[in-house]
């Protein structure tokens, strides 16, 4: 471990805390368990990440692992072990300001159950899934932090805002750790909607769609 500089910018200890709000959010309410799942952030000279089998309700903002755009620890913990993964996604899109993985568990059981679609895991059921999330291509499994799939999904985020890995969970990106989560809990929700509906609720068809492109902008 390198040490802990005993200063950071204004706006790098506020990540770090919104990092570790973050997780704690995630955590008490069930969509990570143990030490699953990790959170990035990109900033003007580098990137943060939880570290490598860190909790995500226990988080401490000294602890966050920096790495530096030649790819070098600077302080923290040991990066996750999915870092390239999050680097592909910053590479591929100049907005993306934060990366939220998690081990959700009805995504997950989407992905045991059988997603809707290998390019839609998940019909456009809701306004909201629509509008905060979108288009979520499936991922097929790979061994954790396989570096096939960090291409895949550098490949598709400048597309979409998130994909499924398959039996692992949803990877998020969006402008900010916090909107990210947002992103993800609507997802994960949508997800808890799809499989607790017997029969299956009927998509929103093209007027309405339509009228959420138009009106919003979504992007579906």
């Amino acid at each position: 471990m390198t040490s802990t500089p005993a200063l950071h910018t204004t706006n790098e200890a506020r990540v770090r805390e919104e990092i570790c709000v973050t997780g704690a959010s995630l955590y008490q309410r069930g969509y990570t368990v143990g030490s699953a799942g990790n959170i990035s952030a990109r900033l003007d000279d580098g990137w943060l990440i939880t570290p490598t089998d860190a909790c995500l309700g226990r988080l401490d903002p000294a602890d966050i692992a920096k790495v530096d755009f030649a790819g070098n620890a600077v302080s923290g913990g040991k990066p996750s072990k999915t870092l390239a993964l999050h680097q592909g996604i910053y590479a591929r899109n100049g907005e993306a300001r934060g990366v939220v993985h998690t081990h959700s568990t009805h995504l997950v059981a989407l992905t045991l159950a059988g997603v809707w679609h290998d390019d839609d895991v998940l019909p456009p059921i809701t306004p909201y899934f629509v509008m905060k999330v979108g288009h979520v291509p499936l991922i097929r499994y790979r061994r954790p932090g396989d570096p096939q799939v960090a291409e895949q999904i550098a490949a598709l985020a400048g597309t979409v805002r998130a994909v499924l890995l398959e039996r692992l969970g949803p990877v998020v990106w969006e402008r900010s750790v916090a909107q990210a989560s947002y992103a993800l809990e609507e997802l994960e929700e949508t997800a808890r909607l799809w499989l607790m509906t017997n029969p299956r609720p009927v998509p929103l068809d093209n007027a309405a769609l339509e009228e959420l492109r138009t009106v919003f902008g979504a992007r579906w």
